[in-house]
């Protein structure tokens, strides 16, 4: 690890002694494709994020040699140090078995398919949130807004921004909210998670972090999962009262159309401990369920 210049630019290498599939890797890590927090190609991801050390930009660029970490801001060196999970090198891929024709396919065809670890857990809880219950669309118009209104520009060139900080959203009072499109039982949830932020980031595992992440009312398994899977790299977060997962698993396992969380959970029993990255498989996969009505309509929560 060298240090670069007086702007706190620092860069690593890290050599590969396995495929990457750098950009699928981190695809969790991005809330739709105007996400001003991260920029992904073929061949490189930018990201944005609050560190210990202070705020800082992080680029992983895919090269002969490896990936090469660059890192922007007085977070640059906390940073570096968070790039290996982050572009997956502290994942396990082989403990997984797969035991369906349509597993074994997906991880043939995805062999540098792993699973990030952000080290973030805030950054990932409060998209999580937003996407509470709503439609997609939804949910990532909220998270730009909120980002480009309470947000700030992040070190470096990459013309990233970060997202606001606990203290910023603890408090914003519910009309600022509204006025984003978050109405108010997502925002109280919002700004109690915010208090809670420091003790979310000093947890010790994925499992006192779920303890703690459950203990906010309005968070449950489905948000719970999504910030332990990206966050923490948990191969067996499974994001249970999804409105499309179940029936996800069950046509790709067992080629039924429909099905609720407890057929899901009967199907992926074989992968106990692994099911999260089943989840990751099946939604980095070209697989598509039959459709049988109309989809859920976005709203404007902002304009009522």
């Amino acid at each position: 690890m060298t240090q670069l210049s007086p702007r706190a630019e620092v860069e690593h290498l890290i050599p590969l002694a396995h495929p990457l599939n750098l950009a699928g890797t981190c695809a969790p890590l991005a809330h739709g494709r105007g996400d001003p927090t991260i920029r992904i190609t073929t061949s490189a991801v930018w990201r944005a994020m609050r560190t210990p050390q202070g705020p800082a930009t992080i680029r992983a660029a895919a090269t002969s040699h490896g990936v090469v970490l660059t890192a922007w801001g007085e977070g640059a060196a906390a940073a570096i140090e968070m790039g290996p999970a982050l572009i997956g090198l502290f994942d396990e891929p082989d403990r997984f078995i797969p035991r369906h024709a349509v597993l074994r396919d997906l991880v043939r065809r995805n062999p540098g398919l792993r699973l990030t670890r952000s080290g973030r857990p805030f950054e990932a809880l409060v998209p999580a949130i937003l996407e509470q219950k709503v439609t997609g669309m939804e949910a990532r118009r909220s998270f730009r807004a909120l980002i480009a209104r309470y947000g700030e520009a992040a070190p470096g060139p990459g013309d990233l921004r970060l997202q606001p900080s606990a203290e910023t959203l603890a408090e914003l009072p519910y009309p600022a909210y509204h006025l984003l499109g978050v109405e108010r039982r997502r925002a109280d949830v919002i700004r109690a998670s915010a208090s809670l932020a420091p003790r979310l980031e000093r947890a010790p595992s994925a499992a006192a972090a779920g303890r703690l992440l459950r203990s906010v009312p309005g968070i449950g398994p489905w948000t719970t999962a999504e910030v332990l899977r990206v966050a923490w790299g948990d191969p067996d977060a499974i994001s249970l009262g999804d409105y499309h997962l179940p029936n996800l698993v069950a046509w790709a396992l067992a080629g039924e159309a429909r099905a609720d969380d407890a057929r899901m959970l009967e199907l992926l029993e074989p992968y106990a401990g692994q099911r999260g990255r089943v989840q990751r498989l099946l939604e980095a996969s070209s697989l598509r369920i039959p459709r049988f009505g109309p989809r859920m309509a976005p709203r404007s929560i902002a304009g009522i």
